[in-house]
C-alpha cells in the first residue's frame, strides 16, 4: 500500500490546463470538415428552434399555459447547454483550441451536469403536468396555477444545484496524473480516469446520484403516462383521442431520446467509459437531441403549427401590403 501511494505521488503533476483529444486526429480532412459543418449547422438550428419557441409562447396568448411555461424554461436550458458544449467541440479541431484551462474545464463540467439535472427534472414535471391536464381537467387550472409553476421551477433549480454540488466539489479537489482528456468536452468519466489515487468512492457517488436522478424522474414520467394511457383509452371521442395523443406524443419522443442516451452513458458502474462508443453517444446526447427537441415540440404539435402558420400568413400579408 505504501509503495502504491508513493507511485501515485510520483505520477502526480500540477495540471493547469487540459487537452481535449476528441477522436485523436484519426479522421481524414473530408470527414473532419463534414463533422465541423454538422456541428455548426446543429448549433445554428438548435438556437433558432429554441428562440422560435420562446418567441411564439411570449407573443401568443393561446400558449400562455403551464405546459408552455415549462417548455420555455426547457428551451432556455437547451440554448445554454448548446452554447456550453458545441462551440468547445468546434474549437477542438483547431490545434490550440484543444487546450482548456483547468478552472474552465471544471466549470464546464459543473454547468453541464447542472443543466442536465434541471432538464430531467423539468421533463418529469412536464409529464406530471400532462397527467393532470388529461386525467383531472376540471381541477387542472386550480392545481397548476402560476404560483405553483414558479415554485416548481424554483424547486427544480435548487434540486439541480444540490444534485451537482457534492460530486463537483469532490472532483475539483482531486489531483490529476495526466492533462489529456479522452473526450470532446469535460465529462465526468475522462476526468476521473485522469485522477490520481483511488477514486472508487467518487465513481460510486456519481453512479448512485445519476441512477437516482435518471430512474427517479423516469419513474415519474412512466407512472404519469400509464395513467394518461388508461384515461385516453376511456375516451370515446375520436377528436379527444387525437388531442390527447398530440398533447403527449412530442414529450414522449423527447423523453425516449434523452433517457436512452443518458442511461447508457451515466448509469453504468464501470470506470472504463472513455471509449469511442461513449463519444458517439455523447454526440447524440449533447448535439442531436438538443437539435431535435425544439422541432419535435413545434412540428409535431398541432396547436403550435397552427399558430406558426397563422403568424407567417399575417407577416406575409403585411409584407405584401407594404410592397
Amino acid at each position: 500500500m505504501d509503495t502504491l501511494n508513493n507511485r501515485t505521488d510520483y505520477n502526480m503533476i500540477a495540471v493547469t490546463e487540459f487537452i481535449l483529444s476528441g477522436f485523436h486526429n484519426s479522421l481524414n480532412f473530408v470527414i473532419t470538415a463534414t463533422f465541423v459543418i454538422f456541428l455548426l449547422l446543429s448549433y445554428v438550428f438548435t438556437v433558432l428552434g429554441n428562440v422560435l419557441i420562446l418567441t411564439l409562447v411570449t407573443l401568443d396568448k393561446h400558449l400562455q399555459s403551464p405546459m408552455y411555461f415549462f417548455l420555455c424554461n426547457l428551451a432556455v436550458l437547451e440554448i445554454c447547454f448548446t452554447n456550453l458544449v458545441i462551440p468547445n467541440m468546434i474549437r477542438g479541431f483547431i490545434p490550440r483550441g484543444k487546450y482548456i484551462p483547468k478552472a474552465g474545464c471544471l466549470t464546464q463540467f459543473y454547468i453541464f451536469f447542472l443543466i442536465g439535472a434541471a432538464d430531467f427534472l423539468i421533463l418529469a414535471t412536464m409529464s406530471f403536468d400532462r397527467y393532470l391536464a388529461i386525467c383531472h381537467p376540471l381541477r387542472y387550472n386550480v392545481i397548476m396555477n402560476r404560483q405553483v409553476c414558479i415554485r416548481l421551477m424554483v424547486g427544480i433549480a435548487v434540486g439541480a444545484f444540490f444534485y451537482t454540488l457534492v460530486p463537483s466539489i469532490l472532483i475539483m479537489r482531486l489531483p490529476f496524473c495526466s492533462s489529456v482528456l479522452d473526450h470532446f468536452f469535460c465529462d465526468i468519466a475522462p476526468l476521473l480516469n485522469n485522477a490520481c489515487g483511488d477514486v472508487t468512492s467518487v465513481y460510486l457517488l456519481e453512479f448512485t446520484t445519476s441512477t437516482l436522478l435518471l430512474l427517479g424522474t423516469l419513474m415519474v414520467t412512466v407512472v404519469s403516462y400509464i395513467h394518461i394511457i388508461y384515461a385516453v383509452l376511456k375516451i370515446n371521442s375520436k377528436d379527444g383521442l387525437e388531442k390527447a395523443f398530440a398533447t403527449c406524443s412530442s414529450h414522449a419522443v423527447v423523453v425516449s431520446l434523452i433517457y436512452g442516451s443518458c442511461i447508457f452513458t451515466y448509469v453504468r458502474p464501470s470506470k472504463v467509459q472513455a471509449l469511442d462508443i461513449d463519444k458517439v453517444v455523447a454526440i447524440l446526447n449533447a448535439v442531436v437531441v438538443p437539435l431535435l427537441n425544439p422541432y419535435i415540440y413545434t412540428l409535431r404539435n398541432q396547436k403550435v403549427k397552427a399558430i406558426l402558420k397563422e403568424t407567417m400568413n399575417k407577416h406575409r400579408s403585411h409584407f405584401f401590403l407594404i410592397g
